[in-house]
């Protein structure tokens, strides 16, 4: 299972995360476009970084909401959101070919992520502004307990689909992150590693409700926070070496 991690989120004088010591153990880097995080100096520093460690590149688009770090939900007409994906994907493919590198995955961020998983209508124009971009392009979307449905509306557009599940994250019956205003949200060391084995070894996660639920996960999403963070990383990295 590949281990992804958003990066490339400082903006100006602002820093934020660890990006080099992420780098450093995971497979694919989402990297912001400049929406919620990032500027051209910070993006192309951080596609230096993926380059050095033969780390995958993603873009991680988001709503135009750099003052919320792109956590609060729009309402975007279909042609203004994929308008607005469009020219985030396109800063970050134009920013990589200056590199020599490629570009080969979306994951969108925050708010976004969130209401295309809520709402099937925002998950088909966010597919089909992947499909329309003139290089193919994966997405990366949550993995759920309507996983068979997103495939098949994926495969209407011809898109490839990754699934990602949440090392930190405590699920819904329905396959959804349990909100962080709710008690138990967020998993502590132990529960996340204990997730991170379920996983792998038996494709289920344990849900707010105690049910076990088959997920197919193709991703694992860390974070690169802090130094704790960084350590934790590591140490799932290991755990699935070992797997």
């Amino acid at each position: 299972m590949l281990l992804n991690c958003d990066l490339g989120e400082s903006f100006g004088a602002w820093t934020m995360g660890l990006d080099e010591q992420a780098m450093a153990v995971i497979d694919c880097a989402n990297i912001a476009c400049g929406f919620h995080g990032g500027d051209p100096d910070v993006i192309a520093k951080t596609l230096v970084l993926a380059k050095q460690y033969n780390v995958t590149i993603g873009a991680h688009p988001s709503y135009p909401d750099l003052q919320g770090f792109g956590r609060r939900s729009m309402t975007l007409s279909p042609q203004t959101l994929t308008n607005t994906l469009h020219y985030q994907i396109s800063a970050l493919y134009g920013m990589a070919l200056c590199q020599g590198l490629s570009v080969t995955y979306v994951k969108p961020h925050g708010a976004l992520y969130n209401d295309m998983m809520a709402d099937e209508s925002i998950l088909e124009t966010v597919i089909q502004a992947v499909a329309n971009y003139p290089k193919p392009l994966k997405l990366m979307i949550l993995a759920t307990a309507k996983q068979a449905q997103h495939q098949r509306l994926a495969d209407k557009y011809g898109v490839e689909l990754m699934f990602e599940a949440f090392a930190d994250r405590l699920y819904t019956d329905q396959g959804l992150l349990t909100p962080r205003s709710q008690p138990n949200a967020v998993h502590d060391k132990s529960a996340l590693m204990a997730q991170v084995k379920q996983l792998v070894e038996q494709g289920t996660v344990t849900t707010n409700t105690g049910k076990q639920l088959p997920l197919k996960a193709d991703t694992l999403c860390v974070h690169g926070d802090n130094e704790a963070s960084i350590t934790l990383v590591k140490e799932i990295s290991i755990l699935l070496t070992d797997e």
